[in-house]
């Protein structure tokens, strides 16, 4: 692992929300953040709730503008920070080297499970017949039923809409993954599976950073873990 080069380096990373509605009341949620994460390690968030790891994420992933510090990716062997991408940068960024499976499934409606998961690799220039079969592999391993395939998963269960949006995430095989409790909504049998996915993905060499509040998940995926301090909210 020491000799693995770094693909995430958070350097003095600080954000506060603004509540304009509220009179411009400040909400600091991060000050002067700094970690790295290495190819092949899973760096676990831990912190109480409302510490901002969600946050954290969301800033990795170019969702929250920072108010300060870097945000440095390994995105095709340079390093890009993402506090000041431009917007362009950012859609190649997110299309090649940042994997991000958030707690909700946000979709176009109408449009085939099995057509979600492979468009990552239809973006990236693959044929869409080999994309849906590498999807249909994905959604096989995450016991998503193939009857489901076909069909918009606006309706699926919780635990069903979860694993289309991890088959999302994988399938393309990013160099960084984001994971904001990926194992939510999951039994026990599907939790091992993506627990198998989790470290299968750092073996091939990615980078994960994740929130896991299931400890046994926890134990199971992470290499080191990263205390998110909670700060004192304004009043």
């Amino acid at each position: 692992m020491t000799d693995a080069p770094v693909m995430i380096a958070v350097e003095g990373l600080d954000k506060t929300f603004t509540l304009h509605v509220q009179g411009g009341a400040q909400i600091p949620v991060l000050s002067g953040l700094s970690f790295t994460v290495s190819a092949g390690e899973c760096l676990a968030l831990t912190g109480p709730s409302g510490a901002g790891k969600s946050t954290l994420l969301r800033l990795i992933y170019g969702n929250y503008k920072a108010q300060g510090g870097r945000i440095l990716v390994r995105h095709d062997g340079a390093m890009v920070d993402i506090a000041s991408a431009s917007p362009r940068t950012m859609l190649a960024v997110r299309a090649r080297t940042l994997g991000y499976v958030s707690q909700f499934l946000r979709v176009v409606p109408r449009v085939p499970s099995v057509e979600i998961v492979a468009e990552p690799l239809i973006r990236l220039g693959t044929a869409r017949e080999v994309a849906r079969e590498r999807a249909a592999s994905v959604l096989q391993r995450l016991n998503v039923p193939e009857r489901l395939w076909s069909l918009a998963p606006a309706t699926f269960s919780g635990g069903e809409q979860q694993r289309i949006n991890i088959a999302s995430a994988l399938v393309s095989e990013r160099p960084i993954l984001l994971l904001d409790e990926p194992t939510a909504s999951l039994d026990a049998a599907n939790r091992a599976v993506v627990i198998s996915l989790i470290r299968d993905a750092a073996a091939r060499g990615a980078a994960i950073v994740g929130i896991f509040h299931d400890r046994d998940v926890r134990a199971a995926v992470a290499d080191r873990e990263f205390a998110v301090p909670e700060m004192r909210r304004a009043a």
